[in-house]
């Protein structure tokens, strides 16, 4: 007798039902990767600020709060309601247990003009929220808040303008 796994049976078209965060992100990526920009880093947590013109040497780890915010999961495929009109596609979350609750992305003919993220997480022993926003070839932040019990509140602010 075959030993089977728990996976539900689902098949794969290879489309995403969702815009494809994460490829995205890996795009622009290999993108300031190959260009090697400037960048005015401001960091800011709880309230004490600091800011540096960098080279980023890791692009994905700079991305990596936006890039795991993809929702093309198999299992999410009908988590998500979609509302398209004058320019804007919103994704939202009809799951409050769902890490990622919004997208928010701006086109203007065909072409992605910013991306807005709201991500928020709670479990026993924390609750954190997250903005994120993408302005390609621009701006980028990256605004958390987070409470941990018997640490208490955090708050960062990473926000990275490319110099041209």
């Amino acid at each position: 007798m075959a030993a089977t796994g728990c996976k539900p049976d689902i098949k794969e078209t290879g489309k995403a039902a969702y815009f494809d965060i994460a490829g995205y992100f890996k795009g622009q990526t290999a993108v300031l990767t190959k260009q090697n920009p400037f960048v005015n880093k401001t960091a800011i947590h709880n309230g004490a600020s600091q800011t540096r013109k960098v080279q980023i040497g890791n692009w994905e780890g700079e991305f990596e709060q936006f890039i795991k915010s993809d929702i093309n999961k198999p299992a999410w495929r009908q988590s998500y309601v979609v509302n398209q009109g004058k320019g804007l596609t919103v994704y939202k979350a009809n799951n409050p247990g769902l890490k990622t609750q919004k997208i928010i992305l701006k086109q203007k003919d065909g072409k992605l003009v910013w991306i807005y993220i709201y991500n928020h997480d709670k479990n026993l022993l924390f609750e954190s929220y997250e903005d994120l926003a993408y302005y390609p070839d621009s701006v980028y932040t990256i605004k958390k808040w987070q409470h941990v019990k018997l640490m208490g509140v955090n708050r960062y602010e990473i926000r990275g303008e490319v110099v041209k």
